[in-house]
């Protein structure tokens, strides 16, 4: 069988980081100039990326970089909070900056048109309602935070498309039953994480930990495993990494995963014993 790969870059230029691990991953042969880019980053609050909350404005700055210099115009940033305003968060993400010095659209989803989805093979979503400017984009890029989740117990790309939902709490209760089942009808096709500052403890109130890291993927869920495995976690004792790769959404077995660029061994780090932890940042 045929590996997924995943690719983990220590950089100190996130920018640059972002595009060379995408080119490490051959992305491009995923994407074409006619595609419409949907970037979906993690803004569940307007704190700033260096708290360990939210998504660095300059991993998303990389992955626009790469994507124009494919020939790609049509590229949407889009989000909606579930804990404060998106264009506030935006904002303090540097986005705002951003999408002007681009020419991008800046999108919240919580103001968009919903459409009701069927979802025929769920578990638990039967039907949730989804932002219509999601559905309508040929190509959707993941790109959050690295970080623990108190009830999923890591926070990735596959969990990161809760943002496109509405109301966010038709997710929860069972909530790895239902992340599967909404990666059923709004799978990403790319995974961009910002390890470059991760949040241990918490989703919310996360202990920023400096690792200076990238980690992409074609397959969210072999992303999601490299990421769950990088913080110390069994990636198949998460709830919904391990109900994925039953259901074939992707490669949640690390013994099916080639990573690629930095060793698993050399920058994992043990996250959970750091849920007490009062420093503000760990080197």
């Amino acid at each position: 069988m045929k590996k997924a790969i995943v690719c983990v870059l220590r950089t100190e230029d996130p920018v640059e980081g972002v595009i060379k691990a995408l080119k490490k991953i051959k992305a491009e042969e995923l994407l074409s100039q006619k595609d419409r880019v949907l970037i979906k980053p993690n803004y569940i609050t307007a704190d700033h990326p260096y708290t360990g909350v939210t998504t660095d404005g300059r991993i998303v700055e990389g992955l626009v970089r790469f994507l124009r210099a494919l020939g790609i115009e049509s590229i949407i940033i889009a989000e909606g909070s579930g804990m404060a305003d998106t264009m506030e968060a935006f904002k303090v993400a540097g986005l705002l900056e951003l999408a002007g010095r681009y020419g991008l659209r800046l999108v919240d989803l919580n103001k968009d048109e919903l459409v009701m989805v069927e979802i025929p093979r769920a578990m638990a979503l039967k039907r949730v309602k989804i932002a219509k400017t999601a559905l309508e984009s040929t190509f959707i890029v993941s790109v959050p935070k690295l970080k623990v989740h108190r009830m999923a117990g890591v926070t990735l790309s596959m969990k990161n498309m809760m943002g496109v939902v509405m109301p966010k709490g038709s997710v929860h209760s069972p909530l790895d039953e239902k992340i599967v089942d909404l990666n059923l009808v709004i799978k990403p096709n790319l995974a961009v994480v910002d390890g470059i500052v991760a949040g241990a403890r918490a989703e919310l109130n996360s202990l920023p930990v400096h690792l200076g890291i990238v980690i992409a993927g074609k397959d969210p869920v072999a992303v999601d495993a490299v990421g769950a495995a990088l913080m110390g976690f069994d990636p198949l004792t998460i709830g919904h990494i391990r109900r994925a790769h039953e259901r074939h959404l992707g490669v949640g077995d690390l013994a099916q995963i080639e990573v690629v660029g930095e060793a698993l061994d050399v920058v994992r780090r043990d996250f959970r014993s750091m849920a007490s932890h009062r420093r503000l940042w760990i080197w």
